[in-house]
């Protein structure tokens, strides 16, 4: 009753966390580019290319997250396999990325992390252990088995 929709949010959840990484990371190597400065002897344009790379990378793998989650709710099936295993990671990177953001961000980023965190490991533990449907009772067998026969 519940995963469906669980299963839509943290889909959309991680599409929208995909734009917002790839955009921030794509404005710092901007920011990084534009200026004529080196932390510590790097080179600007090499920052600037990291920068751009990781927000592709990691956009592209919260998209495929995400792209997960849609495919577990239009099929109202569990994942499995690679699925299964991407969407646990992204329940670590998002707890590890939480305890960072307590100390660099602050509580409100924290709290959208440790809410994600707890979206998709919902998704995972609802689709975990799904009731077998109970099939037909044979009225003609016994419950119990006979009673064994006694020496006289």
């Amino acid at each position: 009753m519940v995963r469906r929709p669980v299963a839509w949010i943290v889909a959309l959840v991680l599409f929208a966390e995909a734009l917002g990484v790839l955009a921030v990371n794509w404005f710092l190597g901007v920011v990084v580019d534009r200026q004529d400065m080196s932390l510590a002897g790097l080179d600007p344009d090499m920052m600037s290319v990291s920068s751009k790379a990781g927000g592709v990378v990691f956009g592209l793998y919260f998209g495929l997250c995400g792209l997960v989650a849609l495919l577990v709710a239009l099929r109202d099936r569990a994942p499995a396999g690679f699925g299964r295993v991407l969407l646990i990671s992204a329940a670590v990177v998002h707890a590890l990325l939480g305890a960072f953001v307590w100390g660099l961000v602050g509580w409100t980023a924290f709290l959208f992390m440790v809410v994600v965190l707890a979206l998709i490991v919902l998704l995972l533990m609802t689709y975990d252990g799904r009731p077998e449907e109970p099939g037909p009772v044979d009225a003609g067998t016994p419950v119990s088995p006979p009673a064994a026969p006694t020496a006289p």
